[in-house]
């Protein structure tokens, strides 16, 4: 890996105090019959921010089946790191007096005394004022809040469920530390996107043990913020593959008219991806952009798709990606085209290709939460993940990868790092009601 990936900030001065010594099986399930207490950390809560979509729920509750969900649990206590102007914990702090904002991540995690006091703890540093480094990436002190958590835990001979919303860092090193630490402590560990639990339309999931040639996943937005979700969108497909997952061996990514020209090309072979798997993605679209003025079912033509993408202020990007067993994978991010998530595979020995789309509610609603909140939940609960951390290393290893490849000049680069092996869960986790 490229040197100027590993993480600038804090380790040294987070861990010079109290140096973690990292023993295992350490987390005890609550045996108690009250409540389970949770912690929040934050970057900043407010209206239309993770924080507010993820902790809002905890505190009101959301619809879930046929009735009004009210998670068995208490959010009992806050971090915040950054308050802006418009930010809601005062007001959430005045509606539920039982909930306190702390100054510090670890008297959150003590509730103000010596020792851990909660039961599972949320992470969520998404949004925010943090620095940008060259390669645009938004340094979120992830690892940092993190490693602050891992620290309480390590003092208080106990350790708790820890659930971290996104990728799990912008470099790969923190990413692969935070993993190994929760893994060496003992602590079961969750994370990644909403977009992965969601409803689909259809609502299918990849047949268990299938045999997989090429996949393609259609979405909105940029690198180092969108290309998690559009990765992750992919990755809970194609982990249930024959097999299970095996990683990755390399990455191709690809912004601006380089896109367009590997469009053009028409297949992998020659540098693109499958056009019959990208119309597939396009069919299933509820937002694709009317091409012509006047009707909105129209399917667009190459130069159509030029235009619409190209009048929108995020660049296209491809990431195209190799996994070692010989899947091959691309994902488009190509907003003005479309603004949903949109997949699609070719199956071995199958003429017909699969395909979905992961179905997002819109903004205000946000009810893709819905389903991310109630894994989170169960892991509380039962003390296991609902979904392997690991698929969230993966496709964080991938994301940082693929920014590092168009900073290298949209280079080519093998992925060595990314051998990373597990087997998904035998029962589809995403919302199906």
């Amino acid at each position: 890996m490229p040197k100027d990936l590993s993480p600038k900030i804090g380790r040294k001065t987070l861990l010079a105090s109290a140096p973690l010594t990292l023993t295992g099986g350490n987390f005890q399930a609550s045996q108690s019959r009250r409540r389970p207490r949770i912690a929040a950390i934050v970057s900043e809560y407010r209206r239309y921010s993770h924080a507010q979509h993820i902790f809002d729920r905890f505190l009101w509750g959301y619809g879930w089946g046929n009735q009004h969900h009210h998670p068995a649990m208490d959010l009992v206590s806050v971090y915040v790191d950054q308050t802006p102007k418009n930010t809601l914990i005062h007001d959430r702090l005045r509606r539920f007096p039982s909930m306190k904002k702390y100054p510090t991540i670890a008297e959150a995690l003590t509730l103000g005394g010596d020792k851990l006091a909660v039961d599972g703890v949320i992470l969520i540093v998404e949004h925010g004022n943090y620095p940008k480094n060259k390669k645009g990436q938004t340094l979120y002190p992830r690892y940092e809040f993190f490693m602050e958590i891992a620290k309480v835990f390590q003092e208080s001979k106990r350790s708790v469920p820890v659930f971290n919303d996104k990728h799990l860092s912008w470099n790969w090193e923190s990413a692969k530390e935070m993993y190994d630490t929760s893994k060496k402590m003992g602590f079961p560990f969750m994370a990644g996107s909403s977009v992965v639990v969601a409803n689909r339309l259809p609502s299918i999931d990849m047949p268990m043990g299938v045999e997989i040639e090429e996949v393609l996943g259609l979405a909105v937005g940029g690198i180092d913020g969108y290309d998690i979700h559009a990765l992750e969108a992919v990755q809970c497909m194609v982990e249930r593959r024959r097999g299970g997952e095996t990683g990755v061996a390399n990455i191709h990514a690809l912004r601006g008219p380089s896109v367009f020209e590997a469009m053009k090309s028409g297949s992998w072979d020659k540098g693109g991806w499958s056009n019959e798997l990208f119309q597939a993605c396009l069919c299933r679209s509820h937002t694709l952009a009317p091409s012509r003025k006047g009707f909105n079912h129209i399917l667009p033509k190459f130069d159509d798709i030029i235009k619409l993408v190209n009048d929108n202020a995020n660049e296209p990007v491809a990431y195209r990606y190799e996994f070692l067993d010989g899947l091959k994978a691309t994902i488009l991010l190509m907003e003005g085209l479309v603004m949903d998530f949109t997949f699609s595979a070719r199956l071995k020995g199958e003429k017909q290709v699969l395909s979905t789309q992961f179905f997002l509610p819109p903004r205000e609603v946000c009810n893709f939460f819905n389903p991310q909140n109630n894994a989170v939940e169960q892991m509380f609960l039962t003390g296991k993940p609902t979904y392997p951390v690991e698929r969230t290393l993966l496709t964080t290893g991938l994301t940082a990868a693929g920014v590092e490849s168009i900073w290298q000049g949209q280079k080519k680069m093998d992925t060595p790092h990314l051998k990373i092996n597990y087997q998904p869960t035998t029962e589809s986790t995403f919302r199906r009601s």
